[in-house]
């Protein structure tokens, strides 16, 4: 919807309500027409029902509304004497057409004493929780919001089992665009698999000021733009599906590029405006080595400090050994095993599981050779390791995939570019050779209508030969290099696609543990209340934490007791 046909549905839903209460407003002394004067007929609905006048705001809310609206139905009808469960009930079900009902049918009588305070426990802890509910959701909404590390592409910077706080104000809060859908959760409701929202309406996209841009290298938490999955993670059904911008899956990566940037990869590193890229201290580079050892690989001759407790990630055993006949029975027999493609098998080693993955290895008999992903430290003391042979960095040929998948440049994920980065208000020249490289920004992202007629390009019906970008974009990346799904692969991603930036890990376990008891041992309280971005080791305030949280019940408890002896 356009914020014309917003402005439209906002006067009908006015007109609504004006005729479904202003006999409630003469009632209650005040005048038939200030029942239609919008915000203020809610101004002075809060002094009807005595309420304060800042719950208004809440009602414009996106989402937070639809918690507070089915508030608002039910104190409105018990200022007007309506107790009975049965009203609550019908003026829920109804969506608030029950007020028709009793504006209209009943000789209601209006109570400006009423007591305010619940008439039963229940009702008292139904209060308290729906207002828990509704806080939540604001900042959950437009300040703060746990996210959780599913997959090993920020490995070493940002862990699996990790949980963060992204703050949603550092770049701005995305006012949710998506009108009807379920508080506190993402696409679908946990448990059912069923989705969470309505996908109309739906709001123009809008974003409250932020207090600072997205710089080069900043961890960036946001929509994949390419998402087609049902459901967020554990999607395995196959289906694809549309989902509006603010229920696409969420990503976290590093932004090596940003708007105006040129890029190019050359050898697995990033180059900015021709000049290499300078990650920040706590980003740990991972590629993929060919390990040859003296020995055949088992449990035994595998580098201990490989496997630790903070290191997870994919071991890919080479493709000349993946037709052994062993490691086919394994696939056939191991769940955790899978063929990918026709020349690889992958598995997945969580950090400390130590039995499992050796298991794995004797299963294989991989005999001397194994790729690995490693950061250059591990590199370095894997020459020192006493069975080393060689150590080679992987190379990827060519592979169409590639954004913008054009074959004949021949990119690969380690090397491609450069590739401009656009930036709201700059203007690039269209033809067929650049259209590949934007034709999903003018389609997808910012909506045109896109049509080629032979050798010519029409937006919107015009003839053109030229774009002006409407907002900026970003290349977001992985540092797990050799392992990560990123902007390599889908391209650009649009700002309105960004949710905010991590800023703290509160908490973290490995995620892939088999057990909730191993998951409880393999916590990493050392990574607890650690900051995301900074520089040197990642300092633990946890301890800080827990100090406030024990004055916090200590300052209740006090309080609880003074009031307890004055009564």
């Amino acid at each position: 919807m356009t914020f014309t046909e917003w402005a439209i549905f906002f006067l009908a839903i006015q007109l609504l309500h004006f005729l479904g209460t202003w006999k409630l407003y003469k009632k209650a002394g005040r005048k038939a027409w200030e029942a239609i004067i919008p915000v203020y007929n809610g101004i002075v609905l809060m002094k009807i029902i005595n309420r304060p006048k800042w719950w208004i705001l809440l009602l414009f809310i996106p989402v937070v509304n639809l918690l507070m609206f089915p508030v608002i139905w039910i104190e409105t009808i018990r200022t007007f004497g309506y107790y009975k469960k049965s009203d609550s009930f019908f003026v829920i079900i109804t969506l608030g057409l029950y007020l028709f009902y009793i504006n209209y049918a009943t000789d209601l009588q209006h109570n400006p004493d009423r007591s305010l305070k619940a008439r039963s426990e229940l009702g008292e802890w139904i209060s308290s929780i729906t207002f828990a509910i509704v806080a939540a959701t604001l900042v959950h909404t437009y300040f703060i919001q746990p996210f959780t590390i599913p997959t090993s592409s920020l490995e070493k910077s940002l862990l699996v089992g990790d949980y963060l706080f992204v703050s949603k104000f550092h770049y701005g809060a995305r006012v949710p665009s998506t009108v009807i859908a379920a508080p506190m959760v993402h696409d679908s409701i946990p448990y059912l698999g069923k989705a969470s929202y309505l996908k109309n309406p739906q709001l123009p996209y809008t974003r409250l000021p932020g207090i600072q841009n997205i710089k080069n290298n900043d961890i960036v938490c946001f929509n994949w733009p390419a998402d087609t999955l049902a459901t967020m993670w554990g999607d395995t059904s196959g289906k694809f599906t549309y989902k509006p911008v603010d229920k696409k899956t969420n990503y976290v990566k590093r932004s090596v590029g940003i708007a105006g940037d040129s890029l190019e990869m050359r050898n697995g590193y990033f180059y900015i405006n021709g000049k290499k890229n300078d990650l920040p201290e706590r980003a740990k580079l991972q590629f993929y080595y060919t390990y040859e050892s003296k020995k055949p690989i088992n449990q035994n001759t595998y580098p201990k400090f490989l496997i630790n407790k903070e290191r997870t990630g994919v071991y890919k055993i080479l493709s000349e050994y993946w037709e052994n006949p062993k490691v086919q029975d394994a696939i056939k027999k191991n769940g955790n095993l899978s063929k990918i493609g026709s020349d690889s098998i992958y598995t997945e080693v969580a950090g400390g599981i130590n039995p499992n993955f050796a298991r794995k290895l004797k299963m294989f008999s991989v005999e001397n050779k194994i790729n690995i992903n490693l950061t250059e430290e591990e590199v370095t003391r894997l020459y020192a390791y006493p069975l080393t042979v060689s150590i080679n960095k992987v190379n990827h040929e060519a592979d169409k995939a590639i954004f913008p998948h054009i074959e004949k440049l021949g990119w690969s994920q380690d090397n491609f570019g450069p590739i401009y980065i656009p930036k709201a208000g700059t203007t690039v020249k269209i033809d067929s050779e650049s259209l590949p490289f934007y034709e999903q920004i003018i389609k997808n992202y910012e909506n045109n209508d896109l049509q080629i007629v032979g050798d010519h390009i029409f937006i919107n019906g015009v003839k053109t030969n030229s774009y002006t970008f409407k907002q900026d974009y970003f290349y977001l990346i992985g540092d797990n290099r050799h392992n990560s799904l990123d902007a390599r692969y889908w391209g650009y991603v649009p700002f309105d696609h960004v949710l905010g930036k991590p800023v703290m890990v509160w908490f973290s376990w490995d995620a892939n543990a088999p057990s909730l008891g191993a998951k409880l041992k393999s916590i990493r309280w050392d990574r607890m209340f650690t900051t995301v971005h900074g520089e040197g080791k990642p300092t633990s305030y946890r301890y800080f934490v827990l100090l406030f949280v024990l004055l916090y019940i200590g300052y209740n408890f006090y309080k609880g007791k003074k009031k307890s002896e004055k009564k």
